[in-house]
């Protein structure tokens, strides 16, 4: 079993059956897993996507300045990490909201030391605001933040899809699920699995993913057990 992971939620896991925004009842479903997870011992750090809420590319496709729709875009995951939180809270699992983007009255600001001591005390971190920057997806801050902390693994759970096929399993019902990978693949493939920034940053730090359907109760803790689920994705060896 893993000690300590980093889960990445994708925003639009958060809007459940719902076109867009926040819906209450799968977040409470999604904090009840996770609490599932912290009640084994494992120490979780949590990225939230914004995609339920705004995406900065959809706000540069309608003209807006590429940095203006990507700082609306680390907005949105303050508002979706928020939402895990107070789910997280509700339910007696203690947990911190910290932040890249300054916002001392409703989140802690992202400290790397600060992090790792609270997951230490058993505190679930939630990392939202992205990495504070422009141009750069929830993905990488993921895997930045995987390494920062020391997590051994990244969970990739996604909304409603098993894993990494290799063409989109809603338009292609032969597509393939594979259920190991490596990053070389998932750049020469041209898989959507995350951008190529990220899938190179976990190559370069040997940090290995498993993407997951999150919409199966019971799979973020197979997936902290390290039972076979989704899709592994691993770094090549030297």
């Amino acid at each position: 079993m893993y000690k300590r992971i980093l889960l990445k939620i994708s925003g639009e896991a958060l809007k459940g059956e719902n076109q867009a925004g926040i819906d209450p009842q799968t977040v409470q479903k999604i904090a009840l897993q996770i609490k599932e997870a912290h009640e084994l011992g494992v120490e979780i750090g949590i990225v939230v996507g914004g995609g339920n809420i705004w995406r900065g590319k959809t706000g540069e496709a309608l003209g807006m300045d590429r940095a203006q729709a990507d700082y609306m875009g680390m907005l949105a995951t303050i508002m979706n990490g928020l939402a895990v939180q107070d789910a997280l809270e509700q339910l007696g699992v203690p947990s911190r909201a910290m932040t890249a983007l300054p916002m001392n009255q409703i989140a802690e600001p992202y400290i790397r030391r600060r992090a790792i001591r609270h997951l230490e005390k058993g505190r679930v971190c939630i990392f939202v605001g992205g990495l504070g920057n422009p141009y750069f997806s929830t993905d990488t801050a993921c895997v930045l933040r995987a390494t920062e902390i020391g997590a051994e693994v990244i969970l990739m759970a996604k909304n409603q899809t098993e894993g990494v096929y290799d063409s989109d399993p809603k338009t292609n019902p032969n597509a393939k699920l594979y259920t190991e990978l490596t990053f070389a693949e998932i750049l020469s493939k041209n898989l959507k699995v995350m951008d190529s920034t990220a899938a190179s940053l976990c190559n370069d730090n040997k940090m290995q993913i498993i993407v997951f359907n999150m919409n199966n109760s019971g799979n973020i803790v197979k997936a902290v057990k390290g039972e076979t689920i989704g899709t592994l994705v691993k770094f090549e060896e030297e």
